[in-house]
This record gives C-alpha cells, sequence and structure tokens, in this order.
C-alpha cells in the first residue's frame, strides 16, 4: 500500500527545482502510508508535479520504485494499491509482446494502459487502488479509483492550482490550500458520522467517487473548482447500481446447494489472490462469521499456520476475543490477542485527527486502530471481513426498516400525512412512536431506511448557513425500481456506507501503522453473485446471512457458526460521562463555539444536556460534533504549520496535532 500526491499549475511559474520540492512536500506527509520509498517526477514545463510514498509488497527491489513512466515513455504514473489478477494481466500483455523488467503490478497496470487504454485496462483489473496518470503526449491527467472505493483520493484547488491525494494531509501541505469548512458537507457528518463522495470537508475540494475516472485537461485546470460538478465530471467504469440491476435481471437460477458451492468457489479464489505477496500475510479474526471465514480460507490454502489478530476489551460487552480465540485454535491459526481497558481506548482518541484528516465519527475506528497496531507488529498485510452485511443482508437494520416500510403502506395517505406532521425531529432518535412518526411521510423504502441510519435527523438546523445536499440515501428508490425494498437497501450502504465510513476507517488505521488491509468478500466477482441471489439466500427464518453462514459450517463446527451478531463498537456513552468527560465539554462549550461561529450553539447544547441528564441514545449525536470539533483544531494548527514553514518546499512531513 502507498500514498499518492501532485500539483498542476494552470500557468506553469515554478522552475523544476522548486515543482519538484514542493510535490517532494506534499508527499512526504504520507510517509505513514509508505515508509519503504519515496520519489517525485516533475515537467515544469507542464506545471505537472506527482509524488509517491511506497510500502513495498510486490517486487521489492528498486523496479517497483514509482513514479513509473511506461516503457514508451507516453506514461508517468502514481499509483496506491494492489492488481490481485496481475499475473493473469501479464501473461496476456507478454503474449502481446511486451518485456518486463522487475514483477510488479504497477509495471503491469502500466503496460495494460499502453496497450488498452486507461479505462479498459480497469476493467480487467481485479484490486483496490486510487491513481493519477499522465499522459505527455495528450498532456491530460487521469485520475481513478477503484469499483468498491477502497483505497482514497482527494482532489481540489489551492488557489488557481489542482492538488490531489490520498489524504488530505497532502493537499494542506500546499501553501495556497486555504479552503475553509464547507458548511453543507457538515451537516453530513452530522446525519451519516461521515462526509460521502464527492463531498469534502473543505470548500472546492472532492472526493473521487468509488469506480470513476477525472480526465483533466489544462483548460480545466485554468477554469478551476467553480467550472465543474464532480458527480457529473466523473466518468464511471463500472457502477454499482447498474451491475446490480443486471445481476437482477439474470438471477441465479440454482439451488441452495448449487449457490453454496459457488460461493465457495469464489471465496477461495478471492481470498487466494489476496494472499499473494513479498511480505507476511495475515488476518483481522473477531470470531464473526465474516472474519471466520476468510480465516477459514486461508488457512484451507496455506501450509503453514495463518497469523490471526483480535482486540479483547476488558469487562465489556463488546468483547469478542472468545470467539476469536475459539476459531484460531480449531483452524490451528498462529493466533495474537491483546486484552485493552478503557484506558488503552482512550489513548487513542486524541490520535484521531491525525489519523484521519477529514472528521469521521464512527467510534468504531478507536478498535480498528488498535488491532491495526498489533496486527502490524507481526505481518505487513492483513486481510479483512469487510462486506458481508452489505452483500448478505447482514444488519437488523434492514429488518427494522422492511417491518416499518410494510406497517407504513397499510396506512392509508391522508393518515400518514396527518402522522408525518407530528414529526419529532431530532426527539425521534430517541425510539418508540416518534420513529413512526419521523417515518410517516415516506416516499419508498429508502426514505425509510435513511431515517434509521440518520443521526441527525434535521443537521442544517445546527450548522450556521448550511443546506444539507443529496446523497444516494436521499433516493426514495435507490434501485429505481427494480430489485426488492431489501436489494435497494443493500445498495444504498454498499454505494455509501461501505467506500465512506467502514473501507475509510480500515484504510486510515491500517494505513497510520504502515499495514495494507485487503477485503476478499469485495471481490467485484463475489459482489454481483451475491446480487444475482434470491433474499431466501441471505436471510432465512429469522437468520442473515444464511448463505455465507452455510458455506463456513465447511470448515467450522456448528457452534461456532450459529452466533448472535456483535458489532465492532465502543463504549462511547461510557466515555463520554466517564474520562471523556472535560474534553467533551471543552470543545462543546457555548462560548467558544459562538466564537467559532461554525455551529448553532443552542442545537448543540441541547443533546449535551439531555445526555447529561441520562437520556439514552445521545451519544451518537455528539461524538460527530466533538470529532468536528477535535478535527478543526488539527486543521488550524496545519495551516499555521504550513505558514510557519514558509510555503514550498521549506519543512518535511506535516502531522497535525
Amino acid at each position: 500500500m502507498c500514498g499518492l500526491a501532485g500539483l498542476w499549475l494552470p500557468n506553469p511559474c515554478l522552475h523544476g527545482e522548486a515543482l519538484n520540492a514542493l510535490a517532494g512536500a506534499m508527499g512526504a506527509t504520507l510517509h505513514h502510508r509508505g515508509p519503504d520509498d519515496a520519489g517525485t517526477w516533475c515537467d515544469a514545463q507542464a506545471g505537472i508535479g506527482l509524488a509517491h510514498q511506497r510500502l513495498s509488497i510486490l517486487d521489492l527491489s528498486p523496479l517497483g520504485h514509482q513514479p513509473m513512466a511506461s516503457n514508451d515513455g507516453r506514461y508517468q504514473l502514481v499509483y496506491n494499491g494492489e492488481i490481485y489478477n496481475f499475473a493473469q494481466l501479464r501473461a496476456a500483455l507478454s503474449a502481446l509482446g511486451h518485456r518486463f523488467r522487475g514483477h510488479s503490478d504497477t509495471e503491469v497496470l502500466l503496460a495494460a494502459i499502453s496497450e488498452w487504454g486507461l479505462e479498459a485496462t480497469l476493467a480487467q483489473c481485479n484490486g483496490m487502488f486510487a491513481l493519477a496518470l499522465w499522459d505527455t503526449r495528450e498532456q491530460t491527467l487521469q485520475l481513478a479509483r477503484d469499483r468498491v472505493g477502497k483505497k482514497p483520493l482527494y482532489y481540489g484547488w489551492a488557489g488557481d492550482t489542482l492538488v490531489f491525494g490520498s489524504e488530505l494531509k497532502a493537499l494542506w501541505r500546499h501553501p495556497d490550500f486555504d479552503n475553509d469548512v464547507a458548511p453543507d458537507a457538515l451537516t453530513l457528518l452530522l446525519r451519516l458520522g461521515y462526509i460521502p463522495a464527492p463531498y469534502c470537508i473543505h470548500r472546492d475540494t472532492f472526493k473521487l467517487m468509488p469506480g470513476r475516472v477525472l480526465r483533466l485537461q489544462a483548460a480545466d485546470i485554468a477554469a478551476g473548482a467553480a467550472a465543474h460538478r464532480p458527480e457529473q465530471a466523473q466518468r464511471p467504469f463500472w457502477d454499482a447500481r447498474q451491475a446490480m440491476q443486471e445481476a437482477l435481471a439474470a438471477p441465479f437460477t440454482g439451488d441452495a446447494a448449487a449457490a453454496e458451492e459457488r460461493l465457495d468457489a469464489l471465496l477461495r479464489d478471492a481470498v487466494g489472490l489476496r494472499m499473494v505477496a513479498d511480505v507476511p500475510v495475515g488476518v483481522f479474526l473477531s470470531g464473526g462469521t465474516d472474519s471466520s471465514i476468510v480465516t477459514a480460507l486461508m488457512q484451507a490454502q496455506s501450509a503453514r499456520p495463518v497469523r490471526s489478530f483480535s482486540i479483547g476489551f476488558s469487562g465489556s460487552h463488546h468483547d469478542e476475543a472468545p470467539l476469536a480465540r475459539e476459531v484460531a485454535a480449531h483452524l490451528g491459526c498462529e493466533h495474537t490477542e491483546l486484552y485493552v481497558d478503557g484506558r488503552d481506548a482512550l489513548a487513542v482518541v486524541p490520535e484521531l485527527p491525525r489519523m484521519f484528516d477529514e472528521p469521521f465519527a464512527d467510534a468504531s475506528q478507536v478498535p480498528t486502530a488498535l488491532v491495526a497496531k498489533l496486527a502490524r507488529t507481526g505481518v505487513t498485510v492483513a486481510l479483512s471481513g469487510d462486506g458481508g452485511d452489505e452483500l448478505f443482508f447482514g444488519y437488523s437494520r434492514y429488518v427494522r426498516a422492511l417491518r416499518n416500510w410494510q406497517m407504513l403502506r397499510a396506512v392509508p395517505a391522508p393518515l400518514r400525512a396527518l402522522l408525518a406532521r407530528r414529526a419529532g425531529g431530532e426527539g425521534s432518535r430517541t425510539g418508540g412512536l416518534a420513529v413512526l412518526f419521523n417515518e410517516a411521510g415516506a416516499r419508498g423504502i429508502g426514505d425509510v431506511y435513511r431515517n434509521r441510519i440518520s443521526r441527525w435527523r434535521r443537521p442544517a438546523a445546527a450548522v450556521r448557513g448550511a443546506h444539507e445536499p443529496e446523497t444516494f440515501y436521499s433516493l426514495a428508490q435507490p434501485l429505481h425500481g427494480a430489485g426488492t425494498p431489501a436489494d435497494a437497501m443493500m445498495l444504498a450502504d454498499f454505494t455509501t456506507y461501505l467506500p465512506d465510513d467502514l473501507l475509510c476507517k480500515v484504510d486510515r488505521t491500517s494505513m497510520a501503522v504502515g499495514l495494507e488491509a485487503r477485503a476478499p468478500l469485495l471481490d467485484w466477482r463475489v459482489a454481483e453473485f451475491a446480487w444475482s441471489l434470491p433474499l431466501a439466500f441471505k436471510y432465512r427464518e429469522g437468520h442473515s446471512k444464511y448463505l455465507l453462514k452455510q458455506v463456513l459450517r465447511r470448515y467450522v463446527p456448528d457452534h461456532m457458526v450459529d452466533r448472535p451478531k456483535r458489532g465492532f463498537g465502543a463504549p462511547v456513552g461510557d466515555w463520554l460521562r466517564g474520562d471523556l468527560r472535560a474534553w467533551a465539554q471543552a470543545l462543546l462549550d457555548p462560548a467558544r463555539l459562538a466564537a467559532e461561529g461554525v455551529f448553532v450553539p443552542e442545537s448543540i447544547q441541547a443533546p449535551w444536556q439531555a445526555f447529561l441528564g441520562g437520556q439514552r441514545k445521545w451519544h451518537t449525536h455528539l461524538w460527530t460534533v466533538l470529532m468536528f470539533q477535535a478535527w478543526q483544531e488539527g486543521w488550524r494548527q496545519a495551516r499555521a504549520d504550513v505558514a510557519g514553514q514558509g510555503g514550498a518546499g521549506q519543512g518535511g512531513a506535516l502531522h497535525p496535532a
């Protein structure tokens, strides 16, 4: 895994040494993503600079160094990720006459682009990636991101210069990047706990969406951010909704036994591909269905005990370590577990603004950071079980949303309209009839589900001058009428929650310690097969992930399969009432909020006082605000650091406090 960064000036004005220094300074902020090697490439006449930080996984020799040029010199590439089927692509390219110096997937990717073009190449790639490709012949820059969005890529304008990178830290390092908070994007953080692509916490700054390519010419750079609507400018080479619609139109026709056989074969191949590395490989093991099946399939294909890692929480109902230990012992893994208490977890909180340089409020970021740090002591690559819930109907909220939608459809429209007028705003977060009142005006399953996953229900009321943008969750019918309501909810999570929350969390916490995380359940072949299956193969007799569990039974005893789902969470409410109370009180102080001018202080104080008074569930509202406040402190310090370093090329890596 690696980090990439770059810039493109609309009117080239830096000589080569200065441009190289600035690109290098931007790249150096990502040293944690790639501590093994660093490189830059610049063309001062074109005003383009590329930088790369390398975590060596395949071909540890200098032949894998980036930025890398194509053999004909046309392309320069910086790339973050892994192409798992690079060996097959290399064989096909060799048959066409291509010759290779090393055995890195980067060299294969460049040869494929030279042979077939970027989008045709990406359509053949099975992997996770974000990349920037400079075409010296056409003087164009293309940014691309993998199908699911496993690897991040930000871009925006620093003054009139295009800047881009794997994390916002790289963009911050440009002396002209002074883009303030985007209030509209902040409302999405309050509602969801994260900011989904293409939005970003900064003005004039965007995330590349999963499965998209952004092609830019010099005229685009000169026009600046105002000329671009990112959701329109980003062109899909793979679209999840279209892929699901096509899978639904050609459903799997076999019985459950045939589906189980097919899924086992697909998962075995997906796991096997992700075990290929020139460094030690392990697995995150929680003891749940998803991580257990990945671990089982790894061990079935390994001649040595697989290294597995889990975190245990002392005295907490969140403790899954005994389950993981039991699975590891049965499979014969070399298991490592670390028990932590509240003090260990709380020690991570001050580090969160450094790991997540965009505000992020999924509190499971804390245990995820702990298990990533643990795994890095033994391996450089770790496989995870991400994706099983979104593909195989794994969340209990799906069942509740379907129940509520069926109830609402039975209520006459005039009565539903009357009930909707009694919607309780933020108060509906506490449950009861207020939830049904809030959902009464739903136009479709998308509206009901949006209410189920929302933290703040009226976030724009809490942010000064804000209007909440639309997202995939704003759609009443996410599948445009195709499939079932269950399919629609899983698609909404696959396109939004999965890349912008779960995969973001794993990427930042693993990369913070130089660990590469791979998710075999999110192989695109597995996803498209899952979408072709009827709901009865996923949810049966009140139990979710039916087919996944049937596959798991091939490798472990039934009692290790038939367990209630446990979330990989953190006791945020206990923290805010205990050790973090003073920290939270300071960040939520009404005078401070008024002086900063971002939030409406009264809107923040209401849930804070309700929480302190003992009302349940308000901690999820408050954590979103606190994560923004902590991030804002880091961002302000980062700006001050860049100013103190005197601009381009004057210092090393930038690490906000």
